[in-house]
């Protein structure tokens, strides 16, 4: 196989009515804008596609040009990476899984992981539900705004991650900052909003029907892990695998020849080191490396997540 280089990612950056000014502030995101709610480090979604820093390409195309990029077999990017920046809490949502999205959405289903980068004291996310539904009753309550009296919240802290699975009724509290690691896929059925209008001032569409078929209403005592520092697999579900791995002067990364390694720098700085190449990284740089057996080696001080595929 050709000797593919390790490749520093630019993200596309998107504005919604809940977003913060971390992603510009502390992690050098650069945008026109006051605000920066979401920042897609490593995407082909039609959404919003990451590009490639050296050579201004969008990543998709890039790969298209390097079949075996992402590792043998594999033609296609399934996973997609983001940082999230709650100033204010996401809307109460739910997405549903492969069968459903490939049917009603012609998309990937989407089931996600949530590190938390960082977070406020006190808040909390909410994960599953708390009390069980009828179907009918799971409707009649999102549609006289009680649905917020049935779910399950979680209190979290900096360090902590979970596994949001397609199905699982969700939503990210004020004052979360998040890595977010999931399918490729934005569907986002929006099952309750706290009473916002968005920026034509009408209320956001919520999207009821598609709600009720999808949602496990199912209590699910959702919890949370934290990482305390160490080296955790944070998830290896078959879809995709994240790693948390702090970085103390020189951490060496094995390459794999099945995967391609996606790797987030949530901390630190420092330099990363790849076959020949040596690039300087900090806090929220992204970088993709093509599948192969040669060693990642990361010098400084900080931590990152590493994400292959399942």
């Amino acid at each position: 196989m050709k000797e593919y280089r390790m490749i520093r990612l630019r993200p596309a950056l998107m504005d919604f009515i809940w977003g913060g000014s971390r992603l510009r502030d502390e992690f050098g995101k650069k945008s026109t804008g006051e605000t920066i709610a979401e920042s897609w480090e490593l995407s082909v979604h039609r959404s919003g596609e990451s590009l490639v820093t050296e050579t201004g390409e969008k990543l998709s195309d890039y790969l298209k040009k390097r079949p075996g990029y992402l590792g043998a077999g594999r033609e296609a990017l399934d996973i997609l990476i983001k940082f999230i920046d709650a100033r204010d809490s996401l809307s109460l949502q739910v997405h549903p899984d492969e069968k459903y999205a490939n049917e009603h959405e012609n998309q990937h289903g989407k089931t996600e992981m949530w590190y938390l980068v960082d977070a406020e004291e006190g808040t909390s996310l909410i994960f599953g539900m708390k009390d069980q539904l009828t179907r009918e009753q799971f409707r009649q309550a999102i549609e006289d705004n009680t649905i917020m009296e049935h779910v399950n919240r979680v209190p979290v802290h900096k360090g902590d991650y979970c596994l949001i699975k397609a199905g699982t009724l969700h939503a990210i509290g004020a004052g979360c900052l998040i890595a977010e690691i999931q399918q490729s896929s934005d569907v986002t059925y929006r099952v309750y909003d706290f009473g916002r209008v968005g920026k034509d001032g009408k209320p956001r569409q919520l999207h009821i029907d598609q709600a009720v078929d999808v949602t496990n209403l199912t209590p699910l005592a959702g919890s949370v892990e934290n990482v305390n520092g160490r080296q955790t697999v944070m998830t290896d579900n078959g879809l995709f695998r994240v790693i948390y791995c702090p970085v103390r002067e020189r951490t060496i990364i094995t390459g794999q020849e099945e995967s391609f390694t996606a790797i987030v720098f949530t901390e630190g700085t420092g330099r990363i080191r790849f076959r020949s190449q040596k690039l300087a990284y900090r806090k929220g740089d992204s970088y993709l490396v093509p599948a192969g057996k040669d060693d990642i080696v990361i010098e400084g001080k900080g931590e990152c997540l590493l994400v292959t595929a399942g």
